[in-house]
């Protein structure tokens, strides 16, 4: 199926050559101005082409480069442009084109997905979950000019990521340049993507009547946790619906009143649901229960819905993961934009990844990958490899998946899942957390020999 130079990767390293197949097919430089050219917001583009810069960004967060300086030094004869070029390239990237190409290439990946049959099983059958939560970046280095004299950490921004669990991968981002600004305040762009057949996950934190009204507009329905602050009416007693793995289940109608923060003055009351679970442990926060609203229809249980909340979980799997196994947040860029577009091409490389998984899915079972299947493990394969492969297999092999037709690039990474040995990439069960013991501090002994130590319990 595959030129022979590929067959040595294909043997015993299938997974960094699906990795690379999909970059060449779905990421090409072509597509990528493209995207950038819609919302270049006027930057020069003829001798620095985005899709080089981005061929360096992602470089760098997948591990296979250390710095941009690093990814630069050897490309910088196919880039053509120095070094400071680049960095100020990266530091006027608007906003606008970071979130078009998370948005643009969660289209193209979920094409793919759907292409293998690569889907989770759904979590409810007729419904799109989409789950929504900020993400804020840690406080970079001090090398912008004016941050020099201030000791608080200086913070490049933030972004809203929504995520779809049923295809594993990021759909969507909206960035935020100010830091200090509130999540809330930009919750509102996300509602043009809103639709019927959707069902939005939020926590507290979203739970707005701007966005809820939004949403209801839109004939898209929602399960969020309730805001004490949110103004409800109730318009009945609570009814007892069941028993759940985490707590006792209650139902109420409630009413939603528009309020001054809801543009739409035309606006009417919703009718919603309140889901109450009385928890058998407390949260982490200690709250003893949580309620949840929801515009979902009667005929969709009140433990479903108390279940299907629990699933927000996916969304901050997704977030360690890009933590643990992308370098999604490079403390070098103190540039808001640049922090931005980091972050946004790590997004796109997380989508790499879910496809990557999506095909063992569609390949060995959507059980034994989500049970079994580490993606540590399959990132650091990736890292490792990637150089090594590249060199064997120049740049203009890999064409070969661009030049193939829906069909057979499907076929063609379903192949390649077929070669993939599970048992290289276990996933690490780990056992009941044991407490922390208490320690002993002697200021007269601030360090200890471990070899003395160990040389004790022998003895």
């Amino acid at each position: 199926m595959l030129p022979s130079i590929f067959a040595p990767f294909v043997k015993n390293k299938p997974l960094s050559v699906m990795a690379r197949a999909a970059m060449e097919r779905l990421l090409s430089p072509l597509w990528i101005n493209k995207v950038f050219a819609k919302m270049s917001d006027g930057q020069y583009t003829r001798d620095l082409l985005f899709s080089s810069v981005f061929g360096l960004m992602i470089r760098v967060v997948m591990s296979q480069a250390k710095s941009i300086r690093y990814a630069y030094m050897d490309q910088a004869e196919n880039i053509g442009v120095s070094l400071t070029s680049v960095y100020n390239k990266l530091n006027g990237v608007s906003p606008a084109a970071s979130a078009s190409l998370v948005r643009e290439s969660g289209l193209i990946f979920a094409a793919a997905i759907d292409e293998i049959k690569g889907r989770n099983p759904a979590l409810l059958p007729g419904y799109t979950f989409y789950i929504v939560d900020g993400n804020a970046f840690p406080a970079t280095e001090h090398r912008i000019e004016e941050t020099r004299t201030v000791s608080a950490g200086p913070l490049p921004g933030k972004a809203l990521v929504v995520f779809n669990p049923d295809l594993g991968c990021v759909i969507d981002m909206v960035p935020c340049e100010d830091a200090h600004t509130q999540e809330r305040k930009i919750l509102v762009g996300l509602l043009p993507m809103a639709k019927a057949g959707q069902v939005w996950l939020a926590d507290r934190n979203f739970t707005t009547r701007r966005f809820l009204f939004g949403l209801a507009k839109q004939h898209a329905t929602f399960i969020v946790r309730e805001h004490k602050n949110l103004p409800v009416e109730n318009l009945g007693p609570e009814r007892y619906e069941g028993e759940t793995e985490t707590g006792t289940v209650y139902s109420q109608v409630v009413r939603l009143h528009p309020g001054d923060e809801n543009t739409d003055k035309k606006a009417v009351p919703l009718t919603l649901r309140r889901v109450i679970v009385r928890l058998k442990n407390p949260t982490r926060d200690e709250d003893k229960e949580i309620q949840l609203l929801t515009n979902l229809p009667k005929s969709i249980k009140a433990t479903t819905i108390a279940d299907l909340y629990r699933k927000r979980w996916k969304i901050e799997t997704a977030f360690q993961e890009l933590k643990q196994d992308f370098n999604s947040e490079i403390k070098t860029l103190g540039y808001p934009r640049a922090a931005i577009f980091a972050f946004a091409t790590a997004l796109v490389a997380y989508n790499v990844m879910a496809l990557v998984k999506a095909t063992l899915r569609a390949c060995h079972g959507a059980e034994k990958i989500e049970n079994e299947l580490s993606v540590y493990y399959v990132a650091a394969e990736l890292e490792y490899t990637y150089e090594g492969m590249m060199t064997a297999i120049p740049g203009e092999h890999w064409h070969v998946f661009a030049d193939m037709t829906h069909e057979e690039f499907a076929g063609a990474l379903l192949f390649l899942a077929e070669k993939v040995d599970l048992k290289k990439f276990p996933k690490s069960r780990r056992g009941p957390k044991k407490p922390r013991p208490e320690r002993i501090f002697d200021p007269k002994t601030p360090h200890v020999s471990t070899a003395r130590i160990l040389a004790g319990r022998k003895r």
